[in-house]
């Protein structure tokens, strides 16, 4: 494996509000951004993919079962709630009720499209880790579009946003058409492949980061990719003990669901 050069001035900062506020507000919506930034957070990361015409908007996965229901439920031209969302153009994805399955002091609040998260975090001066989350059969192709459109919506801005994926073939496309931006290989679990070949992966990308699940970080694979040159950070982190450790290997962002128990600006440890 190549030695890379670690980014000699990493902006952004350790706390990531998971998907706006983790589990306090209905997930990748304006509202949660806002909620994650009353309690100071300043970084935030969301899940982005394409509707059937192109357009980024954020949702995690693709059905819109779990997050998401119509809002005239009733009306035969709606698509279900079991419907791929990436079927659908965005003037039909729009017209989507993302907050009701939360709670009713969300209803009826919407799908954002990343241009309207991309004028809040520039706003309000917050950084944004972006998980580029394409429909299935879509990655290279999503990210190509995403980066195009991240490109796009931070031109001019001091800080622009960490692109991350599980999916190879979207970091890909995000290297192929904007390699300036800062790119993040996102590992779930090994499986069959060692330490040695996912830090491959992330050098041939030349990525910026890795993002792991924090259960995968140990004193030793710290170590490894810090050698390497990658900056660490860990999803999704709710206890303490387990960012207390973290710290004191050394990584470099935590990413949680718990915005109103850390305190992104207070040194917690």
């Amino acid at each position: 494996m190549t030695e890379k050069q670690i980014t000699p001035v990493w902006p952004y900062p350790r706390w990531i509000a998971h998907r706006g506020a983790g589990t306090l507000a209905p997930e990748n919506t304006l509202a949660a951004f806002r909620l994650g930034a009353s309690h100071g957070y300043r970084m935030f990361e969301c899940d982005v993919k394409l509707s059937r015409d192109g357009l980024p908007f954020l949702l995690h996965d693709d059905t819109l079962t779990r997050t998401t229901q119509p809002l005239h439920p009733h009306d035969n031209a709606a698509p279900q709630a079991s419907a791929v969302a990436g079927d659908y153009p965005w003037h039909t994805l729009a017209h989507f009720d993302a907050g009701s399955w939360h709670s009713s002091a969300y209803a009826g609040e919407p799908l954002p499209t990343l241009a309207q998260i991309a004028r809040f975090c520039i706003s309000n001066s917050c950084m944004l880790n972006i998980e580029i989350k394409p429909t299935t059969g879509t990655e290279r192709q999503t990210g190509e579009v995403v980066a195009q459109y991240a490109a796009r919506l931070w031109k001019g801005v001091a800080v622009p946003p960490l692109l991350t994926s599980f999916e190879i073939a979207a970091l890909e496309g995000a290297l192929a058409t904007q390699p300036e931006l800062p790119r993040g290989l996102l590992i779930h679990a090994l499986e069959d492949q060692s330490w040695a070949q996912w830090l491959g992966h992330a050098t041939r990308l030349h990525c910026q980061a890795i993002v792991c699940n924090y259960e995968l970080w140990t004193a030793e694979s710290v170590a490894l990719a810090k050698a390497a040159g990658f900056r660490l950070l860990s999803y999704t982190v709710n206890d303490d003990a387990a960012a207390a450790q973290l710290q004191a290997w050394g990584t470099d962002g935590i990413i949680t669901d718990r915005v109103d128990h850390f305190a992104p600006a207070a040194k917690q440890y």
